[in-house]
């Protein structure tokens, strides 16, 4: 076992083209550290329906170039046999360790196989490239990102032509393709032959921008905005300068790309301590709003003054935001359907079927959201809004900054905020509280654990609220196609469990709807709303073993 473990090393450490990861492998056979070549070796990383996503490293189970560039030349078989050869395929990528190499890998990789290459000019959003997939004509694209993950870790995210990312069946296809790739050396790599793109690209999806706003809407809001160390602060400021806003206080120590992302123990927007430098800044600025981004800035959280909760700044849950956007839209006189995956709030439902407008919900991810039909305006809880689906058919942390800032402006003209016209719908709809249990593991055996302990158990009561209907997705429903995840509906409150597509979690999200007569009882059905999410959570976490 060990011996065979050893040779597996030796033979990837043949062919491995990067000195970096040759270096780390070798070090790691010469030591004889079977322990740590079997976390490396024990399989290869999968891809699925959000591509390629681990951590960087040498080995089959670790992000590195071998990796990139089997992930590429299955790529580029798939869309020959789709008989897409000679088409374009558009390629962007992030600031993280690596994204550059591997953009330049699948770059290569593509125009060896007889496809024409085109890559973004410098690290920018993902939401760019996503639009640069439709504006291009391209037959596909690819973007190299990890998101919101720690700074180890980096992805491949792939987009068919129609500007969405890719679902099944095509996702089992490119990792079929991707299996029979044989030794990288039979992979033809030219150094050149690509295009590399120019400004005009982007200067495209900025005119693009403009688009979500309503023409002679105010522009009058002030906001403090951090980018994570991402890329979002170019392309955001050039978006904000052109709408015509103020321009946003930037937060200083966390505006410039920096893959280290030293200021966060994690550079997700939702994780505890990630805001606490652009509230600090708003705190010296005094904005209307604070707005951020992730690192590949195509997800959008947005915080604002509540002097009743400790510092005076308050995040907004991404629900909140998806049901203000939702109101603002219909204010407008959008027509169309709104659409949102399972995990969010039925709010929006109640929003679209008083408005008169189509309401769908898929499966998690927008990759499903981008695909309804006639879609106007779709989003999802972890801060991912697609308000633009004709020039962007993903989420879009740019264009929905644009259009919350839009939104704030408008209320603030009537001297207005955003809280009162969270308790206006509130008043309209019933107050819609949402949480999420969220457990980070090492061992994925946990989750797993907890899945099939709900399964067969599955609870009668949460909270004290009866469980009147408890489904397993992994059969499907009558609307949704099969997935992993448990859902239970109770007097007042929805449960979903699912595990992360992306990240080692179980993911637990709740919601409860609390009737309110008037304005006067928004504090009380608040009240009750914490304290119903707080019991479901405990005695969901003692159900699941978690």
């Amino acid at each position: 076992m060990q011996h065979d473990l050893i040779a597996q090393a030796r033979t990837w450490l043949a062919e491995d083209p990067d000195p970096e990861t040759r270096e780390e492998l070798a070090a790691l056979i010469e030591a004889g550290d079977t322990q740590e070549l079997a976390a490396r070796f024990a399989g290869t990383l999968q891809f699925g329906t959000a591509g390629l996503r681990g951590e960087l490293g040498a080995g089959p189970l670790r992000m590195n170039r071998s990796v990139v560039i089997r992930a590429a030349a299955g790529l580029a078989a798939y869309l020959k046999a789709q008989g897409r050869e000679g088409g374009l395929v558009v390629i962007g990528y992030d600031a993280r360790y690596k994204s550059a190499d591997f953009a330049r890998d699948t770059a290569a990789v593509m125009t060896g196989a007889g496809l024409r290459a085109a890559v973004l000019p410098r690290p920018l959003p993902t939401p760019v490239l996503a639009y640069a997939i439709r504006h291009l004509g391209a037959v596909a694209g690819v973007e190299v990102t990890a998101s919101h993950n720690p700074p180890r870790d980096n992805g491949y995210k792939v987009y068919l032509g129609d500007g969405s990312q890719i679902v099944p069946p095509a996702d089992g296809e490119i990792a079929a393709a991707i299996a029979a790739v044989g030794p990288l050396a039979g992979v033809v790599r030219p150094e050149d032959g690509w295009e590399t793109l120019g400004e005009e690209v982007l200067d495209a999806y900025l005119a693009r921008t403009d688009a979500v706003l309503a023409a002679g809407s105010p522009r009058t809001v002030r906001t403090v905005h951090t980018a994570m160390h991402g890329v979002g602060t170019s392309v955001l400021t050039a978006a904000f300068d052109r709408a015509g806003f103020p321009a946003p206080v930037l937060v200083a120590e966390q505006a410039e790309p920096d893959p280290a992302f030293p200021t966060v123990a994690f550079p997700n927007p939702e994780e505890p301590g990630a805001m606490d430098l652009a509230f600090a800044t708003a705190r010296r600025a005094a904005p209307d709003l604070v707005i951020a981004n992730d690192p590949d800035a195509d997800r959008c959280a947005v915080a604002v003054p509540d002097p009743s909760v400790e510092g005076g700044w308050r995040m907004l849950r991404g629900d909140e935001v998806g049901a203000l956007l939702a109101a603002h839209l219909v204010e407008r006189g959008a027509s169309g359907v709104f659409a949102e995956s399972i995990v969010s709030s039925s709010l929006l439902g109640r929003i679209a079927e008083k408005a008169g407008l189509g309401y769908e919900e898929t499966l998690t991810g927008f990759k499903w959201i981008a695909r309804v039909e006639g879609l106007r305006y779709g989003y999802e809880e972890a801060l991912g809004y697609c308000v633009d689906p004709e020039g962007v058919r993903d989420k879009d942390g740019i264009t929905a900054a644009l259009l919350v800032a839009e939104l704030a402006s408008v209320l603030k003209e009537r001297g207005r905020t955003l809280l009162d016209l969270l308790d206006d719908l509130a008043l309209a709809h019933g107050l819609h509280a949402t949480d999420q249990l969220s457990v980070r593991v090492e061992d994925l055996s946990v989750i797993a654990d907890a899945m099939a302990r709900l399964r067969e158990q599955p609870p009668t009561a949460l909270a004290g609220l009866a469980v009147t209907s408890a489904e397993d997705l992994s059969r499907g429903t009558d609307r949704l196609p099969p997935t992993d995840g448990l859902r239970y509906h109770l007097e007042g409150a929805r449960v979903i469990v699912r595990p992360s597509g992306t990240e080692p979690k179980l993911k637990c999200y709740l919601e409860v709807v609390v009737p309110v007569a008037d304005a006067a009882g928004l504090p009380a059905a608040r009240a009750r709303g914490a304290e119903l999410l707080a019991g479901i959570k405990r005695d969901l976490a003692a159900a699941a073993g978690i």
